[in-house]
């Protein structure tokens, strides 16, 4: 059975993309949401390009955050780097590997995945496709949910650099790879922001006036 594809646009209301008030917008000029008072927009104003390009930088970003080393440390046995792959591999062979799965998943497999969900989610907005638009709204809603909890990449990143074991008298400097690891998060979160899933069910409103 197919969703219905009757919308708050068909039957000119706006919903507020803060609180999620329904409204009629005035007439003439500018609406405003009688809950939260944020300006009332039919849809986000350049939403497909804004979230494209948030992501587009998160994917040149994700290059440097995964090569460049994310700390460095300097003991009397000499000077080391970081990245976060060879943290991974450290942690796996020196036995700690449930930390090393959690630090694979937290800071490579969800970055990516992120990334991809919202390529397809932006793909198919700027295309109008009407394929399966329930699951692409679910799969936004967990895009969010995940966007809640990225910093957590970052704080995994911090615990990894304090469980390794350090010589004596070692200094730790962070490096330009946490940097990038930490705007990847950021810019990831902010096309996830800026993207708006009300264009995911636009083309079905479209083809239900087709065929009537």
């Amino acid at each position: 059975m197919r969703p219905s594809s009757s919308t708050a646009k068909a039957f000119g209301l706006y919903a507020c993309h803060i609180c999620g008030l329904v409204s009629r917008p005035a007439r003439e000029g500018l609406s405003s949401c009688g809950r939260c008072g944020s300006a009332l927009r039919s849809r986000k104003v350049n939403s497909i390009e804004r979230a494209s390009a948030y992501l587009l930088a998160a994917y040149i970003l994700y290059v440097p955050a995964n090569v460049l080393p994310i700390m460095e440390t300097q003991s009397v046995l000499g000077r080391e780097e970081n990245t976060i792959v060879s943290g991974i591999v450290y942690l796996w062979h020196s036995g700690s590997w449930p930390l090393a799965l959690v630090v694979f998943v937290a800071s490579i497999v969800v970055p990516v995945l992120k990334l991809l969900a919202m390529t397809l989610l932006l793909i198919t907005a700027h295309y109008q496709s009407g394929w399966r638009p329930l699951e692409r709204t679910k799969l936004y809603r967990l895009v969010e949910l995940v966007g809640r909890w990225s910093m957590l990449d970052v704080y995994v990143v911090a615990i990894l650099a304090a469980l390794v074991q350090f010589h004596p008298l070692a200094t730790v400097t962070p490096r330009s790879g946490a940097v990038y690891f930490g705007a990847v998060v950021v810019l990831s979160m902010l096309s996830a922001m800026t993207f708006d899933p009300r264009l995911i069910w636009d083309p079905a409103q479209k083809e239900s006036h087709t065929h009537a």
